[in-house]
C-alpha cells in the first residue's frame, strides 16, 4: 500500500506541477518520498523473513527502484523551480487527490466479489481436512531399475554414400 500510495502521490506532484501549483507539488512529493522510504523498510524487513517466498526482493525490482529516483528527481525539480520562479508557500496538509477519473473512455466498473455458491457447505468445506490427507511418498527415494545395454549392429563405411565434402 505504501508503494502504491507513494506512486500515486509523485504522479499527483507532477500534475500539481504542470498546474503551477509547485508548493501543493513540493508537499505531494515529501509525503511520495517519506512514503517511498516507509514502502523500502517493509521491503527490506520482507527479505529478511523465514519461510517460502523469501527469495523475491520486491526492493530490487525495476520498478521499485525506478519509483525511488522518479520522486527525488521530480522533488529536486519542484524545490528549485520554487525557488526561481513560483515563490509558493509549502502547505502543511496534503493536497487534496481527485480520485475519481474524469477522462478516458469507459466509465470504471467497482468490484464486486460473486455470491457464493450454495454447494460450498460447510460439511464440503470440512471435506477438505489435510490431516486425512495419504502420505507423502514422494520423499523415499525410489530404487532405479538397471538399463541393459543393447547392441548395435557394426555399420561398415562406404565409398559411394553419395556425401561430398567440399
Amino acid at each position: 500500500m505504501c508503494f502504491y500510495m507513494a506512486y500515486a502521490y509523485c504522479y499527483h506532484g507532477q500534475t500539481l506541477l504542470s498546474s503551477d501549483k509547485c508548493g501543493e507539488a513540493i508537499r505531494s512529493l515529501q509525503e511520495a518520498e517519506k512514503l517511498y522510504g516507509k514502502a523500502e523498510a517493509l521491503c527490506k524487513d520482507y527479505g529478511q523473513t523465514k519461510g517460502p517466498g523469501t527469495t523475491a526482493k520486491p526492493s530490487g525490482h525495476l520498478f521499485f527502484r525506478k519509483l525511488g529516483s522518479q520522486v527525488k528527481t521530480t522533488l529536486e525539480k519542484c524545490q528549485r523551480e520554487n525557488g526561481f520562479i513560483y515563490f509558493q508557500k509549502v502547505p502543511t496538509e496534503l493536497p487534496e487527490m481527485e480520485l475519481k477519473a474524469n477522462y478516458g473512455l469507459v466509465e470504471p466498473v467497482p468490484f464486486e466479489f460473486p455470491a457464493m455458491s450454495p454447494l460450498w457447505t460447510p460439511e464440503t468445506q470440512a471435506g477438505f481436512d489435510l490431516t486425512k490427507r495419504p502420505k507423502d511418498d514422494g520423499a523415499k527415494p525410489k530404487k532405479e531399475e538397471e538399463v541393459k545395454p543393447i547392441k548395435e549392429p557394426d555399420i561398415k563405411p562406404q565409398k559411394d554414400s553419395g556425401c561430398q565434402i567440399s
